[in-house]
């Protein structure tokens, strides 16, 4: 008996480079991104004292911090090493990293659907998506003068 299954996604962390993020002070990789679901799975490094403005999510987003720590100014509760944070559909909140962080902050995202990122009044300032990261990831590689990864898109 033969079951026909779609073929599953093997990436080697070798095999994608880092490029600066354009929008925050952060290096990312691009792990996989899905039109179909409007989701794309990033692997970031986050500076000490890096501030990410407010924003306000259409999907929901999964964290997990891998090294390091960071906050929401909204909540008291700290995300460190080993943590897990899921945040329901609209969610609002604005990141920061402690600037008294030994080192480099270390997550892997993944979000669905539109990042809305907002002024102090609330007002929308840029949307944000699966889309928009590919176009960053890929032209942070070419910047870079590296080569175009493959196997990205789902």
């Amino acid at each position: 008996m033969s079951i026909e299954a779609p073929p599953a996604l093997h990436i080697g962390l070798g095999e994608l480079p880092w490029v600066q993020n354009p929008t925050v002070d952060a290096s990312m990789r691009l792990l996989q991104v899905d039109p179909a679901s409007e989701m794309s799975v990033t692997h970031g490094l986050m500076a000490p004292g890096l501030a990410v403005g407010t924003h306000r999510h259409r999907g929901p987003v999964q964290m997990w911090t891998m090294s390091g720590s960071w906050v929401y100014r909204e909540h008291e509760f700290v995300n460190r090493a080993g943590s897990y944070l899921y945040e329901p559909i609209g969610s609002v909140h604005t990141l920061s990293v402690p600037a008294a962080n030994d080192g480099p902050t270390e997550v892997l995202s993944i979000v669905y659907g539109d990042v809305e990122y907002l002024d102090e009044n609330g007002e929308l300032l840029y949307t944000s998506n699966w889309k928009r990261t590919l176009e960053q990831y890929l032209e942070g590689c070419e910047a870079a003068g590296l080569p175009r990864p493959n196997g990205l898109i789902r």
